[in-house]
């Protein structure tokens, strides 16, 4: 068995081992039937991976549009028909 790959018997006969390898090691991939079915990481990777940085506000002024003079104007006529 690779170190960074496990199937899910093994994973979850050795799930220990496979948490404190996602700690130490890094992200440890699960197969199920040959494929890829998820990846364990340890908590401090995923909260890193997941941090959001700056708000709508400062994603939409960091744009490379801002100062195009974008002339964006809204369809008038009410509502429209939706099939359902």
């Amino acid at each position: 068995m690779e170190s960074d790959i496990w199937t899910v018997v093994e994973a979850k006969a050795k799930f220990s081992e496979l948490v404190e390898k996602a700690r130490t090691d890094g992200p440890q991939t699960i197969t199920r039937k040959g494929r890829t079915a998820v990846v364990v990481v340890s908590a401090e990777e995923w909260e890193r991976k997941t941090r959001r940085t700056g708000n709508l506000a400062e994603f939409f002024g960091a744009s490379p549009l801002r100062g195009a003079k974008l002339k964006v104007e809204r369809a008038k006529g009410g509502l429209r028909k939706v099939d359902l």
